[in-house]
């Protein structure tokens, strides 16, 4: 499996974070080609790529050139676009499926925070800042820079509060921004580098959308390190995001939330909803069991796992559904074997499988389609797939 850790102790933005990939391997070239898969018009912009030094580290500085001059990053343009808009743009490209993907969770994380930030719906969200064609460009570009280094999941550091003010279309703001400061519900922050803005909501969005906060890196086999810098250089710390790419072991670990309650006065159908919602929220399992309660009550265990960051949220999840007045937590070690996942041609088209040392699973989700649409048994599509599959 193959990780990214981003060291954001310094802060975060979509050019940084793009120049962190193209330091790490990402060809310019690749980013360039894939771009206009957007059909975003020709002369709307230009690509350039440097090393230049930040507070004392060199790092790869990247450059979206537009027509008209104007502050790189977001806060000063007024080029107007719909979060709707922007997503039917990437809809409609012909970007990799996963590319896709992650431009699009990145997008609406962004458009969720403005949409709450201004009281607005979220397909109404104003893209006064990242609508224009250099912060779509990073957006996007991050996704292609992912897809295109392989990379399966992602971790991040505490990221700095930063501080002062920032002028935006709405005005003069403090740092970090109103939308900014909801995408870092869930992530690690910490209070040195105290001037400027040194998270930008681009870069918020993007750790929110994608990322895992932890307090420590994760132990890996270190590939290649990249160093993406910002356009700015502050007296405190080197303005630099560093990405370090890497494989783990063949058995790695992380540690999870067990939080479980037990219910007497709720009926199945509220149960089934709220075990839906928390895997629907990214509950990592959910599941219920029969026990007996107090005064001889038939009742229900509802367990779920989640991942720390996820504690809050989850657990007002429970206690909205269900009404709960309490829940347990334990801190649980997970021991985990390492899968990929695997997209193969077979009879019934492009299959997923999810592969390891000691199984091969073709993906449920496919299984049930192809039984569907060719009137089959899933036992037997199963089986036909894991032939084709060992055929090979």
């Amino acid at each position: 499996m193959t990780f990214l850790y981003l060291d954001a102790t310094a802060g975060i933005s979509g050019d940084m974070t793009v120049a962190a990939l193209l330091d790490l391997g990402l060809p310019l070239e690749h980013l360039n080609h894939e771009l206009v898969k957007l059909g975003l018009p020709d002369d709307s912009y230009r690509l350039s790529e440097e090393q230049v030094l930040r507070g004392g580290m060199t790092g790869k500085q990247f450059v979206v050139h537009l027509p008209h001059s104007h502050e790189h990053y977001d806060h000063g343009h007024h080029h107007h676009r719909h979060y709707a808009d922007i997503r039917e743009m990437i809809a409609a490209s012909s970007l990799a499926d996963r590319a896709k993907e992650l431009a699009q969770r990145i997008f609406l994380k962004l458009a969720e925070a403005e949409a709450q930030a201004h009281q607005v719906p979220v397909d109404e969200v104003q893209f006064h800042e990242v609508g224009a064609v250099d912060s779509i460009v990073d957006i996007v570009g991050i996704a292609i820079g992912l897809e295109w280094l392989g990379v399966e999941r992602i971790y991040c550091s505490a990221v700095p509060l930063g501080g002062g003010f920032v002028e935006t279309a709405h005005g003069r703001l403090p740092v970090p921004a109103p939308a900014t400061v909801l995408l870092m519900k869930g992530l690690l922050v910490h209070g040195s580098c105290s001037t400027g803005e040194r998270v930008t909501p681009t870069g918020a969005a993007v750790l929110a959308a994608l990322a895992e906060p932890v307090a420590t890196m994760p132990a890996m086999q270190i590939m290649a390190i990249g160093h993406g810098a910002g356009s700015k250089n502050f007296e405190d710390c080197p303005n630099i995001v560093r990405g370090f790419l890497g494989e783990a072991s063949e058995q790695t670990g992380d540690t999870v939330l067990e939080i479980s309650c037990n219910l007497d006065d709720v009926t199945p159908e509220v149960i089934g909803h709220t075990v839906q919602r928390l895997l629907a929220a990214g509950a990592l399992d959910a599941w219920t069991s029969a026990i007996q309660m107090k005064k001889q009550r038939p009742g229900t265990l509802l367990a779920f796992l989640c991942r720390p960051h996820q504690q809050g949220e989850l657990a007002r999840l429970v206690m909205d559904e269900t009404g709960t007045l309490g829940l347990r937590v334990q801190q649980q070690q997970r021991l985990l074997q390492l899968r990929r996942i695997e997209e193969r041609q077979t009879s019934w088209g492009v299959v997923r499988y999810k592969v390891a040392d000691c199984s091969l699973k073709p993906e449920f989700d496919d299984c049930c389609r192809i039984a569907a649409e060719q009137g089959l048994p899933l036992k037997q599509v199963q089986q036909q797939l894991v032939k084709e599959y060992s055929h090979d």
